[in-house]
């Protein structure tokens, strides 16, 4: 499979067109990861309030212990400190699901931070890329098969603009016909390399 242009100038863009995809997905990656972290930063109170309700609630537990244990009103001294400390543990529990619903919220603003504009660009690079490997390998098992460059000069005569086949003759289907070698060597190179290829050196 062919992936690059044998003519520089096409060589050259295909190169720097690769380029600016790389550097584009770089670009998304570093933006998605920069609005995780600005989204994933709006949980910080949930998580501060559920590590300060856990901290409160084992408190709160701790003294509700040796509380119950005072003779005669151990238990109802005890009861308010436990319903503090269950109250606590709720104001922790909801601070953690705060804080994992805005973690889920960056995962996904991150992924369509990074996915949309990615897969745009890919739309575009690889329809193009792809369609010039096929037409060039095509073109190069030819060129690999056989010298003959009399396929390549009526291909010319077909796809390429009049103006670029008046420039090698005034009637290049007549010069065609009567095998004129300069001729469809011109045609077959105009060809070629507009499928990324050069037309083989004689000999």
């Amino acid at each position: 499979m062919k992936l690059y242009s044998d003519v520089g100038t096409q060589r050259f863009g295909q190169f720097l067109g690769d380029l600016m995809l790389v550097v584009w997905v770089w670009v998304c990656v570093e933006l998605g990861l920069l609005v995780y972290r600005i989204t994933d930063a709006l949980g910080a109170p949930g998580r501060k309030a559920a590590e300060a309700g856990d901290g409160l609630a084992g408190d709160l537990r701790k003294l509700s212990e040796p509380i119950g244990k005072v003779p005669a009103v151990g238990d109802q001294l005890r009861s308010p400190i436990d319903g503090a400390a269950g109250a606590a543990g709720k104001l922790a529990q909801a601070g953690r699901d705060e804080a994992h619903a805005v973690e889920q919220l960056a995962y996904v603003l991150a992924g369509v931070t990074i996915a949309l504009p990615v897969l745009f660009a890919l739309l575009i690079w690889l329809p193009h890329r792809i369609r010039f490997s096929r037409r060039a390998t095509a073109a190069q098992k030819f060129i690999d098969n056989a010298a003959d460059l009399d396929l390549f000069a009526l291909r010319a005569m077909a796809n390429q603009p009049m103006h670029k086949l008046a420039k090698i003759s005034d009637d290049p289907v007549a010069a065609w016909r009567e095998g004129d070698t300069a001729v469809i060597a011109q045609l077959a190179d105009l060809e070629l390399r507009s499928t990324g290829l050069k037309a083989p050196r004689p000999g």
